[in-house]
């Protein structure tokens, strides 16, 4: 063999024993990236057929009422002489269903109107801005449409946001303000830019669905039936991170720096039920004892519980709030 061809056969020794990891490692990241697709793809399909099945087993409650062009969802129980307005906490998949433990507590003592607002429970959607201003005054013509123009709000977490200027705006119309666990403009933490873009590619994808199925029992413990719960997962899928409820995240931080100026009427009676054990947010007790020092009627009631008070302590809310009530009339 002569000395070229050695030479010849040495260089190419290197790139032959290259050869196979690349090709091996090329292999893999394809078979891979198909494993991938595949997946995707059977989730997508997976959650396109079981919402298009959920569609039709959604059952229907409460009423429709028109606002602003659209329908708007409103459950009214109870026949009581003075009246609540009911309000969600921020993505709340049903109110309705949600608040059905308080409801149960308060109906028979008052007349209880559960509002939901746009892009949750069974009402439309909305392409309109999700500012403060534009979600209460929607409430509000949903509210003059059923010729509901006396009586006491009490709402969930943002509607604290919300009910400072639905107050603001309708004083004559608000005889007083029931928070439940709700937020404070001043409270830290909230000029967090949140990433719409990813939410939406979970919904979109199909793997909301996913996540929500291997997640388990959300409600495992509280007081709702199996059909409840039920009905309150296929909403929260329908509802989970459409266009409106985005919409109104990507205004959360702008509709609380707008609020940090107004504060509750001095004389408008207050009564806010909070987290008294291991609140999440720092100073989450001193904040609402701030709202209410000023007010000539105001209280504040610690709970035990998590944020969304009334599914644990119902009870308890429907009777502080009663004796509450019973106080201001004396």
């Amino acid at each position: 063999m002569s000395v070229e061809l050695k030479e010849e056969l040495l260089n190419k020794r290197p790139i032959r024993s290259w050869k196979k990891p690349i090709v091996i490692l090329l292999t893999s990241i394809g078979i891979l990236a198909a494993v991938i697709v595949l997946f995707l793809a059977i989730v997508f399909a997976v959650d396109f057929i079981s919402s298009k099945s959920e569609q039709a087993k959604i059952k229907s409650y409460g009423q429709l009422v028109p606002v602003d062009g659209k329908r708007m969802n409103v459950l009214i129980e109870g026949k009581g002489e003075e009246t609540i307005v009911l309000l969600p906490g921020y993505g709340t998949a049903s109110p309705v269903l949600d608040f059905k433990p308080l409801i149960a507590e308060l109906s028979p003592f008052y007349k209880v109107v559960v509002v939901e607002p746009f892009g949750y429970g069974l009402s439309d959607a909305t392409e309109k801005e999700r500012t403060t201003d534009n979600i209460v005054s929607e409430i509000h013509e949903a509210l003059q449409q059923l010729n509901i123009d006396k009586y006491i709000l009490m709402g969930h977490s943002i509607t604290g946001i919300y009910g400072l200027e639905y107050v603001d705006k309708y004083p004559n119309e608000v005889s007083a303000f029931a928070g439940i666990d709700t937020s404070v403009p001043t409270q830290p933490g909230m000029d967090v830019t949140f990433p719409l873009k990813k939410f939406t590619f979970l919904k979109q994808s199909g793997l909301l669905r996913l996540i929500m199925n291997v997640s388990g029992d959300a409600y495992e413990g509280l007081p709702f039936d199996n059909q409840t719960k039920e009905q309150m997962r296929m909403i929260a899928l329908k509802n989970a991170y459409e266009a409106t409820l985005l919409n109104e995240l990507k205004h959360l931080s702008t509709n609380f720096k707008e609020a940090h100026p107004t504060t509750f009427p001095k004389d408008l009676p207050i009564i806010l039920f909070i987290q008294g054990n291991n609140p999440p947010v720092e100073g989450w007790i001193p904040l609402h004892e701030e709202q209410v020092k000023d007010s000539v009627h105001g209280k504040l009631i610690k709970l035990d519980g998590g944020h969304y008070l009334h599914h644990t302590q119902s009870k308890e809310i429907g009777k502080q709030f009663r004796s509450f009530m019973n106080e201001m009339k004396k």
